[in-house]
This record gives C-alpha cells, sequence and structure tokens, in this order.
C-alpha cells in the first residue's frame, strides 16, 4: 500500500538521515511495514505541530490516520520521540507521568521546508483503505463489543454462553464461503 515510502527519499539524503529500509516487522509484527522511521518522523512531527502530545495520544492519532489499518508499536514511537529530541525538532516537558512534546522553532522549519513530503504521506494515509485493513477493523469492533457486553454491566454467565454461540455461528459461517 505505501510501498513508495520503503524507499530512501530525496529529502531524507538532504537532511542527514542515515535510516535502514527494509521489509517486514511495524504495527505489532503484523505484516509489511506501512512507512519507514524516516518517513513516520514527519507524520509524528505534523501531529505535534496540530497541538502537543503524548507518546499515547500519536499512537492513536496515526491509527485514526491509517483508517484503523495501522497501530504502529510504542518500540516505533518512543525510540523516534527521543531522535526528534536530540535533533531539536521538538521538546518534551513533564505532565503527570508521561512527557508532553510540543514542536520546536526548529521542528516547524523543518517542517515547513518538508511540507511536500508531508503532504504526499497524508494523502496516502487517507486513501481508502484495502479489504484486508477494512477486515481488520471490523474484527477490531467486533473485539471491543465482545468485551464490552462480556465485562459490562449486565454481564453474566448466560450472555458470555449467548456471545460465545454468536461467536461460533460466526466462525462456522466464515469457513464454509467459498
Amino acid at each position: 500500500m505505501f510501498r513508495f515510502l520503503h524507499c530512501q527519499h530525496r529529502l531524507h539524503a538532504m537532511h542527514g538521515d542515515h535510516h535502514h529500509y527494509h521489509r517486514g516487522g511495524g504495527g505489532r509484527g503484523r505484516g509489511p511495514k506501512m512507512f519507514d522511521a524516516g518517513a513516520m518522523r514527519y507524520v509524528v512531527l505534523h501531529l505535534i505541530a496540530e497541538k502537543p502530545r503524548h507518546g499515547y495520544e500519536i499512537i492513536k492519532a496515526l491509527e485514526q490516520l491509517s483508517g484503523g489499518g495501522y497501530t504502529p508499536s510504542p518500540g516505533a514511537i518512543y525510540p523516534l520521540l527521543s531522535m526528534m529530541l536530540d535533533m531539536g525538532h521538538v521538546s518534551a516537558t513533564a505532565d503527570g507521568n508521561k512527557k508532553l512534546h510540543t514542536i520546536t522553532p526548529e521542528g516547524e522549519a523543518f517542517l515547513a521546508e518538508n511540507r511536500q513530503f508531508v503532504d504526499v504521506i497524508l494523502a496516502r494515509l487517507a486513501e481508502p483503505s484495502e479489504g484486508r485493513v477494512d477486515l481488520r477493523l471490523a474484527m477490531h469492533e467486533l473485539k471491543a463489543a465482545v468485551i464490552d457486553k462480556a465485562h459490562g454491566p449486565g454481564a453474566s454467565d448466560q450472555r458470555a454462553a449467548q456471545i460465545r454461540a454468536i461467536l461460533q455461528r460466526a466462525v462456522d459461517d466464515v469457513r464454509q464461503l467459498d
């Protein structure tokens, strides 16, 4: 879906990025990476420029931008935020036991210099999702509904048995597809 982002972009070379670009891994170890860390940096910086954010908020914003098709792991986001701190593109302030990341003037200048590339990445994220991504979103919605009904108000052994029966019928129906 985002193969063009797996290649080193000329803007990375202009700014001295020497990341290793490879396929595989990403998003909780499922499937190919949505995009490499170099490209992700632009999107994360864009999100922080919109408003100061915690790492978890960045993860959720990326998930939302991709229509639920991609959720970066904390292991991808937090080292990236540390690198952006080291580069002077963001600052971090303590906010309870979290860090609130804010764009710096240097980060704003970097983002402005690379606005065209950022816009290309954001446009790709906004493209309609592929069928398998839509299925993943539906599975996440199903999981949330099951957890809500199984553990929420009115939860009981009877309700759990009803949920199991519904899920088993769904499994059977899917297996019967050609």
